[in-house]
């Protein structure tokens, strides 16, 4: 694919946060954005509804949406994401461990069916990490563990699929999305916080999927200027 161009892109947790700015951004560029989530998009776009800590549901869904585009996939962004915030022995057992499957197994069980079709058309894939997958705090321990997962698993990734299907790491600090929203006061940011747009973060995914053949941005920190969470 020319340099510049980013064609037709899954993008799991397409239909909110980072994952619908990285849609219109998709969108705006010419390409397609081909949305998984369990909330349909705003947008008029190819949309499947799935649980993305389902993998085997994740599978039949990617392989739905290749269908759908005659199976020409030229990137994937792995947006999905949750948080159980508070202490590990207050959060039950089956929330923490959802965090993983999301965003962990999730990431993984997206980038393993889309496989085939990166590797025909010599694709992109782009995989959402955080601040906290490189820094730990308190109370974040299921957060911590699967984004901690996903930069040494997007790290093997680069090694393992160099020179067939290209692989960037993000790493965003927090964004003005609805991610915060519904969790215990202590665990908002504070009013006087700085975030960032995801609209910006989103421009940071098409540089990484519209890089020309051979050449690859491994790994992306962006945030804002005072993000408290890096270095």
């Amino acid at each position: 694919m020319p340099a510049g161009h980013v064609g037709n892109v899954i993008i799991t947790g397409g239909s909110s946060g980072l994952g619908a700015a990285t849609a219109e951004a998709v969108a705006a560029q010419g390409g397609t954005p081909l949305i998984l989530d369990r909330s349909s998009p705003t947008g008029k776009y190819p949309y499947l509804c799935v649980d993305v800590a389902d993998s085997d549901a994740v599978d039949v869904a990617v392989r739905a949406m290749a269908d759908e585009v005659d199976g020409r996939i030229d990137g994937l962004f792995t947006a999905a994401g949750v948080d159980a915030c508070g202490k590990l022995a207050d959060i039950a057992t089956k929330d923490w461990e959802r965090v993983i499957h999301v965003n962990l197994l999730g990431t993984a069980a997206a980038v393993r069916a889309a496989l085939p079709f990166l590797r025909s058309t010599h694709g992109r894939i782009v995989t959402c990490a955080s601040t906290l997958g490189i820094k730990a705090v308190s109370d974040a321990t299921a957060y911590c563990a699967s984004k901690f997962g996903v930069v040494g698993f997007s790290r093997a990734l680069a090694a393992e699929l160099a020179g067939e299907v290209g692989v960037t790491m993000l790493i965003p600090g927090g964004m003005q999305t609805a991610f915060f929203d519904g969790r215990d006061e202590q665990y908002k940011p504070p009013p006087d916080a700085k975030l960032n747009d995801p609209a910006h973060v989103a421009q940071a995914i098409l540089f990484a999927l519209s890089q020309p053949a051979g050449c690859e941005v491994r790994e992306l920190v962006v945030c804002a200027s005072t993000e408290p969470s890096w270095p």
